[in-house]
């Protein structure tokens, strides 16, 4: 899929019905041949938990498609109502129970059925998912402890990561002595030492204060840069949704649907400036005005 150009100051997003699956984009056959598997297919996949009067459809006939794009990567990001089924989306992906398996459908990673979680998978939420037993440099090494990794080699490639997310000088602290923020830097390290092919985060940032978040964005993107894999992020945001994705997939609730995806260029610059833009503006009101569409109103309320 060719990089969308920005959009001229003013311009309403672009945007694509799910069910066209991008057609206009594709590759002659002869060339998908040559291409490498995709990295996520949803066929026509849906969720119930629970069985009878008690049942609850939680995910409902959703269908795409995220092709490899070797050495450039792809960041989607996922908004919607409460309620819609992001969460669960990513960790059908994932492979984590109780969300998974599936009810129906089929869920591919690299043309494979998924069958259980795995190391091409790395997911990172709003609770860290730290070790409080370890200090921040055991706890970005412990994945490579779990792999074999003799410790001298994952001791040097936990405290390259350290470096990189910004912890330097706080190698020896514990989970319990660390900020929000900082800890979130180093579950997103843990993760990432691993070399996922696909990195999945539910709310990374939700927890943080403002200005700790569009930093967090920040350096989600320069890392990002850095590996080059497929980002699932889920959030509320309707601005980091917009900073952060190269698409942005629109779900609904009652049952979870995706209703629509929309292209948006790549950032550019820091959140801030990107914020103060007017295609931004326009393209985030555009935005919210779908997710208002979309979201059921209060109960007792009518429309």
């Amino acid at each position: 899929m060719p990089e969308a150009s920005h959009p001229s100051d003013g311009a309403a997003p672009h945007h694509a019905k799910p069910d066209q699956a991008e057609g206009l984009l594709a590759a002659p056959p002869e060339q998908r041949l040559l291409a490498p598997p995709d990295v996520v297919t949803f066929k026509h996949v849906s969720k119930t938990f629970g069985h009878g009067p008690d049942a609850k459809l939680a995910l409902q006939d959703i269908d795409f498609t995220i092709e490899d794009l070797p050495n450039t990567g792809e960041l989607i990001t996922i908004v919607g109502p409460s309620g819609c089924g992001k969460s669960t989306l990513l960790r059908i992906i994932a492979g984590l129970k109780p969300h998974f398996p599936q009810t129906s459908g089929q869920v591919l990673v690299q043309d494979k059925p998924v069958r259980e979680p795995g190391p091409d998978r790395g997911l990172v939420d709003q609770k860290y998912s730290l070790l409080p037993h370890l200090n921040v440099l055991e706890n970005v090494a412990f994945g490579l402890k779990l792999r074999g990794v003799k410790r001298s080699d994952r001791v040097a490639r936990a405290q390259q990561w350290v470096t990189k997310v910004g912890l330097e000088g706080s190698e020896k602290k514990f989970p319990s002595e660390l900020s929000g923020g900082m800890q979130q830097r180093v579950a997103i390290a843990a993760t990432l030492i691993l070399q996922p092919h696909i990195l999945l985060m539910d709310e990374p940032f939700g927890a943080l204060d403002p200005g700790i978040r569009l930093r967090m964005q920040e350096l989600l993107i320069e890392l990002w840069n850095e590996q080059k894999s497929t980002v699932f992020l889920v959030t509320h945001s309707v601005e980091e949704a917009v900073y952060l994705g190269d698409r942005v997939f629109l779900m609904a609730p009652s049952p979870g649907r995706l209703v629509e995806i929309l292209k948006v260029p790549r950032p550019a610059e820091p959140p801030e400036e990107s914020r103060r833009k007017p295609w931004f503006i326009n393209f985030c009101q555009a935005l919210l005005h779908r997710l208002e569409e979309e979201s059921p109103a209060p109960h007792g309320v009518k429309v």
